[in-house]
């Protein structure tokens, strides 16, 4: 059961890649006009809005 536990906050919990790559990917996706810009930003804002209360539940009550 200690290998599942190391490798499950390994994977999900103590990941840095995956803690910056949301960040990362708005950047990486530089768009040339505003309008792109704008949507590029609700649609992050959407995504964090959603995974966060998720994650939240996940580390409480699941790791």
């Amino acid at each position: 059961m200690e290998y599942l536990s190391i490798f499950v906050k390994g994977i999900f919990v103590e990941n840095m890649i995956f803690a910056y790559f949301l960040g990362m990917c708005s950047y990486l996706a530089v768009s040339k006009t505003v309008k792109t810009a704008v949507g590029l930003g609700f649609a992050v804002i959407f995504v964090l809005g959603i995974t966060v209360p998720i994650n939240y539940l996940l580390e409480n009550f699941v790791l």
